[in-house]
């Protein structure tokens, strides 16, 4: 019996680290990512293409900027800025379908000066790290720009 308390109690631990290193390695599930932008504490920028947003619909409060910029990486890392009040230490949560681009894309960001970058690896529709924005039934909207 006190075998299994010590079991359980490790497993319980070895979750809260776990999420705990997510969010400082620069992790966010959606609900939090959702959290911190509702509070004004982070910029969430979807960085899906048009069609994408359309298809889905958007975050609530995104902003919505293409990473696939007519003007290249320079051209969305000018748009990020701009919507960051061009503060490069400004708190900005990445989201894209499943979270592979956004994977990709926050250490560019890091590596072009942004200092605090995350992002959601599951994404709107769902990966292996969460069921994604949708499927947790987060607030969606039309996409406004589309």
């Amino acid at each position: 019996m006190m075998t299994m308390r010590y079991l359980f109690a490790s497993l319980v631990l070895a979750l809260a680290l776990t999420a705990a290193a997510d969010e400082r390695s620069g992790n966010l599930t959606a609900e939090q990512a959702f959290a911190l932008a509702e509070a004004g504490e982070v910029t969430l920028i979807d960085i899906r293409r048009p069609d994408e947003w359309r298809q889905t619909g958007v975050a609530k409060g995104v902003r919505t900027i293409n990473m696939l910029h007519p003007q290249g990486m320079p051209g969305f890392a000018r748009e990020v800025y701009a919507a960051v009040g061009n503060d490069l230490d400004a708190a900005i949560v990445l989201i894209c379908r499943t979270g592979n681009r956004t994977s990709r894309l926050q250490p560019i960001l890091t590596e072009m000066g942004f200092t605090n970058v995350r992002h959601v690896p599951e994404g709107m529709v769902g990966s292996r790290s969460g069921p994604g924005w949708i499927a947790r039934g987060l607030p969606v909207e039309a996409c406004q720009i589309c």
